[in-house]
């Protein structure tokens, strides 16, 4: 445990940081669970068109009210968006953080006789017929680390919209009112119907799949009212689901008993409903499920929305004490067996604190990839969380800490904050602390075997530097000087003012912009009369793929023009990339990524496959790659005899989270700049045939501690995703 961002964390589970085979195997085969509370929800109310311009400033990418397909889910309230909090101005201003963001599903689209829309679930309140007028309730959730940073960017792009427009839009943050359980695995959603048994499905649900049913009239009720989650395919990516559930604890044993998992989703079909393997809830049961101490639900009542998370105002009451909930199973038994008198309970006084035996929750189902196990979380108020977490941890869930959250999230290839957003101060806060903890280790150690010192956080400007060199390789006519580019791609001064340090240092670390939608790579390329360039972010939009384009003999022709000699000066444009390694090789964390030349490639893609003869540094030139300066900023140390040249391969990007030992698919992610890529990817397909190229990059990684260079295969998300904004 450590304390980080205000909370105390588990920085991973007990042991010399391995572990990572058993925790993989977990995850295909079972389930994990991680406390993911110190991500912190900020509610914004006011004007739905209002609310949607507040995020328009601040969010990237963000749809607006007119667009149709995912962003109506969204704005119902039916499923969850992802996306970059910037600060005000975006897209060109600083990122914070990714964020997740979610509506409060519009309540009812019942009129009066007035035309006037109402509550459905008997809220007072009224709002225009205009779909944009109604008063709405969002939610933003972002990481500890970044929150005083974002929630501070939220609250001035409010106060920027109501000076402007003179409206009223409330900001405030749920810190220490909601609790987040994540549930990840393939077993997921198996450990996740026996936990939750809903006692009703509150009705200003959005998402209406017909697995989730309500009847009205209170007969019916009474008799059919059954909340189902058959099947975890048919939810849609995003899904949020609103729920008032039963106590676990309070659940019969035959409810919550351990079963045979079935193998596949058709065997869960075939399981009865005894087996309770679906998310059920029928309240005839409550008379076996109530504890004495706690009302029942009566009726109808149990679909009020008075008890909801959204609701910042009321109250939600606690769940009972374990020790009082324990004698009273005792005394239940007790009189079952006729064994002794059962022993009224403790008499109620009017300062004992009301208990409850059922609380709102909210599941969020995870936008992970296709074919990767899915995952749940689980939203909870912060006094329940304890009895969903011992639950949980009883029906099988294995715990992991942030360690083996990271592991996860680069076996599902899913950046993870703040590790792999090297554009964000979280960033360079999290490596300010790693660098330090380096430091201390090393000083234990005697001189004589003290290893040398690598750059901790890696240090991005020198891909800037290499820039000018790796350009001359190309000779071709040049493109524009990109005068332009430096007023639209520099800092954007924002309104509301900030920490001078906090900006300064931002700037000195990165320098530069990271790519993370097609359109900002478009726009980038356009920016710099780089059409030409061979990057293709717009192909997903088109019937051609990239594989077609690749085939094309006349593609080297079209581009003659476009790929150049580009020296113009602003920040460097960087996109996130996946390394596999070509043959051999591990890569870590802080490696860096070399442009290589063409008989390097030579040397590792012909058939031979010998060892010899392959790119090596001399030990003695490791430690000196980097040169640290006085001011304890990193440069590139270029040699300058030509022995050493031909060793010295120009860095292009780095890699920011290396692979996971135990890994079938072994996948590093990494950030290189992009018209270096395009550049190398120029170069390699002019001098190979048709049918040798790949739509992948050929480059050179090499360990901060190594003197070996391994050929390694960059694919560009941008070029496979529209958007790169999923996160884990």
């Amino acid at each position: 445990m450590a304390k980080r961002w205000g909370f105390y964390l588990p920085l991973g589970l007990h042991g010399r940081g391995g572990g990572s085979r058993a925790v993989l195997r977990w995850f295909k085969q079972g389930v994990l669970l991680h406390d993911a509370s110190y991500n912190i929800a900020v509610q914004l109310e006011g004007p739905e068109d209002y609310l949607v311009a507040t995020l328009e400033m601040v969010l990237v990418p963000f749809t607006s009210v007119k667009s149709e397909g995912v962003s109506d889910s969204v704005l119902s309230g039916a499923t969850y968006g992802t996306a970059m909090l910037h600060h005000v101005g975006a897209p060109l201003s600083q990122p914070i953080a990714p964020v997740t963001y979610m509506w409060r599903p519009h309540q009812g689209s019942k009129k009066d006789d007035n035309n006037n829309c109402l509550d459905v679930v008997g809220t007072k309140e009224q709002c225009r017929t205009n779909y944009g007028s109604c008063f709405r309730q969002l939610w933003v959730w972002i990481h500890a680390s970044a929150f005083n940073e974002g929630y501070d960017a939220l609250k001035c792009a409010c106060q920027k919209l109501m000076i402007e427009r003179g409206i009223t839009i409330n900001c405030f943050s749920h810190e220490g009112q909601l609790a987040r359980l994540e549930l990840i695995g393939s077993k997921a959603f198996q450990l996740l119907q026996k936990t939750v048994h809903p006692v009703s499905c509150i009705v200003e649900n959005s998402w209406r799949l017909q697995k989730c049913s309500f009847q009205r009239d209170r007969d019916d009720f009474q008799n059919k009212n059954s909340f189902k989650l058959e099947d975890e395919e048919c939810s849609p990516s995003c899904a949020i689901l609103s729920f008032t559930v039963k106590d676990p604890r309070l659940l019969p044993t035959k409810e919550t008993k351990d079963f045979h998992e079935p193998d596949s989703i058709i065997d869960m079909q075939e399981v009865g409903a005894s087996d309770h393997i679906s998310l059920t809830g029928n309240l005839d049961k409550n008379k076996k499920v109530a504890s004495p101490s706690c009302p029942k639900p009566e009726g109808i009542e149990t679909l009020s929305g008075g008890r909801n998370l959204w609701d910042s105002s009321s109250r939600i009451d606690p769940p009972e004490e374990e020790n009082e909930l324990c004698m009273e199973k005792h005394q239940q038994r007790m009189g079952f067996f006729c064994l002794d008198e059962p022993k009224p309970g403790p008499p109620k006084t009017s300062n004992k604190v009301q208990c409850s035996c059922s609380c709102p929750i909210l599941l969020l189902k995870n936008n992970n990839k296709k074919g990767s196990p899915m995952g749940w979380s689980i939203v909870v108020p912060i006094s329940w969380a304890r009895v969903f977490w011992n639950f949980l941890v009883s029906k099988g869930a294995h715990v992991i800490g942030l360690r083996e959250k990271h592991w996860i999230a680069c076996e599902i290839g899913l950046p993870y904050f703040p590790s792999d957003f090297p554009d964000c101060n979280s960033y360079l806060t999290l490596n300010e602390i790693e660098a330090t903890a380096s430091r201390k280790n090393a000083e234990q150690h005697p001189p004589a075997v003290r290893p040398f010192r690598i750059p901790i956080p890696s240090p991005w400007n020198v891909v800037h530097t290499a820039f000018d060199k790796l350009s001359r390789r190309v000779k071709e006519a040049q493109v524009s000087s990109g005068e332009n580019i430096v007023r639209k791609y520099s800092m954007s001064n924002s309104s509301c003012e900030r920490s001078d340090v906090t900006s300064l240092r931002y700037r000195d670390s990165f320098g530069g912009i990271v790519a993370r939608t097609s359109s900002l790579l478009t726009e980038f390329l356009n920016g710099i009369q780089g059409e030409h360039l061979l990057l293709f972010p717009q192909l997903q939009n088109r019937k051609s793929s990239l594989v077609k384009v690749m085939k094309d003999k006349n593609m080297m022709e079209k581009g003659q023009n476009g790929i150049t000699q580009i020296s113009y000066n602003h920040k460097l444009c960087f996109v996130r990339v996946h390394l596999h390694a070509y043959k051999e090789g591990v890569f870590e964390d802080g490696a860096v990524i070399c442009a290589p030349c063409l008989t390097d490639i030579s040397m590792w893609t012909c058939s031979t496959g010998s060892i010899e003869g392959r790119l090596e540094m001399p030990n003695s030139a490791v430690g000196s790659y980097f040169k640290e300066q006085p001011s304890g900023k990193w440069e590139l140390n270029v040699p300058d005899d030509p022995a050493s040249r031909e060793y010295h391969r120009w860095p292009v990007g780095f890699v920011t989270t290396g692979f996971v030992r135990g890994s079938k698919n072994p996948t590093a992610e990494a950030f290189c700049e992009a018209v270096l890529l395009a550049s190398l990817r120029e170069e390699q397909w002019k001098e190979m045939t048709v049918n040798r190229r790949r739509k992948e990059i050929y480059v050179l990684v090499r360990n901060l501690r190594s003197s070996a260079y391994r050929l390694a295969l960059a694919t560009i998300i941008l070029e496979e995703e529209e958007e790169d904004v999923r996160f884990l």
